[in-house]
């Protein structure tokens, strides 16, 4: 099973542009977010979700104890 690019919190998802070779060829390519399974207090409960490291950093989630 794959992990889904999208966290729970922000809903940041991937990104989508081109690689440019040095002859300037233009192929598809994706930027995923860094995302983290991590044991969180949601609602009251402990919960695993799935959070990028800029929602981790800045503290919006809280760590389960």
């Amino acid at each position: 099973m794959k992990l889904a690019n999208k966290c729970d919190i922000c809903g940041k998802g991937p990104g989508f542009g081109h690689k440019v070779s040095h002859a300037h060829n233009l192929t598809h390519r994706r930027w995923n977010p860094n995302i983290q399974k991590v044991r969180a207090r949601v609602n009251g409960s402990n919960r695993q979700i799935k959070v990028c490291t800029r929602c981790l950093r800045s503290g919006k989630v809280a760590k389960a104890s």
